[in-house]
C-alpha cells in the first residue's frame, strides 16, 4: 500500500504542487538592519507596554493574577524573539569535508514563530534539503534545525521564514541546490478573523540544482514518504 502523503491533504498537494512549478514568488526577504547584533532587549520597555495594553483592553493589571503578568509576558517574549540577536552564519559556522555529494534532507522539523501582523503564533514543520557544494562541504544535521530556529524566532511571516532559510544554505554553505516546505497552521485564522481551525499554510523555496525537475522530484518524494 503507497505511502499517505505527509499531513498534506489532495487540495494542499495541488497547491503546493503548483507553487514549485513556477519561479518562486514568495516576498523579497528582509534583512534587518545590524541583523544578529539589535540591541538588548528592553524588558523594562516591555512590561510598560504590556501592562498599559491590560489597561486598554478593561483589565486591572494590579490585581490578583495579573500582578507578575507584565514581567512573566516580557521575559517570554524575550525568549519568543531571541532569534533577532541571532545570526545564521554562527549557527553554520561547524561544516566537515566528506566529499559528499548528495542530497541530504531532514524533514518534520518543528516549529514555532509568530505572526508579525498580529503577534500570535503560528506552528507547524519544516523540511530542509540541501545538495553540498562542489567541495563536499557539509554541516551537522542539527545544525538544520538551528536554522529553522534562528529565523523562526523573530516576527515573521511564513514566505520570509521560508526563503530566509534556502537563501542561508545557498549563501553560506554554497550549497549547489535547497529546497525548503514549510507547513503550519496560524492562530491569526483560528482564533480570529475567519476562524477556520486546522487550515494549513505550505510555502516552498526551490533553489540551484533543486529547480531541475528529475531532482526536485526525488526531493519531493523523500519529504511525502513516511
Amino acid at each position: 500500500m503507497p505511502a499517505a502523503p505527509l499531513r498534506l491533504t489532495t487540495g494542499g498537494a495541488r497547491l503546493f504542487a503548483a507553487a514549485i512549478e513556477k519561479e518562486d514568488h514568495m516576498i523579497d526577504p528582509v534583512t534587518l538592519e545590524g541583523e544578529g547584533s539589535v540591541g538588548e532587549f528592553d524588558e523594562k520597555r516591555a512590561e510598560n507596554a504590556i501592562r498599559e495594553l491590560l489597561i486598554a483592553v478593561g483589565e486591572d493589571p494590579d490585581r490578583e493574577g495579573l500582578r507578575e503578568t507584565p514581567a512573566r509576558v516580557a521575559r517570554a517574549y524575550r525568549e519568543i524573539f531571541a532569534g533577532l540577536r541571532q545570526r545564521p552564519e554562527d549557527v553554520l559556522t561547524t561544516t566537515f569535508d566528506l566529499g559528499h555529494d548528495e542530497m541530504v534532507l531532514v524533514k518534520d522539523i518543528e516549529l514555532l514563530s509568530s505572526c508579525e501582523h498580529h503577534l500570535l503564533p503560528f506552528h507547524g514543520v519544516a523540511h530542509v534539503g540541501y545538495i553540498p557544494a562542489d567541495s563536499g562541504k557539509i554541516t551537522g544535521l542539527s545544525k538544520l534545525a538551528r536554522l529553522v530556529e534562528v529565523f523562526a524566532r523573530r516576527p515573521q511571516v511564513q514566505e520570509r521564514l521560508t526563503t530566509q532559510v534556502a537563501d542561508s544554505l545557498m549563501e553560506i554553505l554554497e550549497a549547489r541546490g535547497v529546497i525548503v516546505v514549510i507547513e503550519c497552521e496560524h492562530m491569526c485564522m483560528t482564533v480570529r478573523g475567519v476562524r477556520k481551525p486546522g487550515a494549513k499554510t505550505i510555502t516552498s523555496a526551490v533553489r540551484g540544482q533543486l529547480r531541475d525537475s528529475a531532482t526536485r522530484a526525488e526531493a519531493m518524494s523523500l519529504i511525502m514518504a513516511r
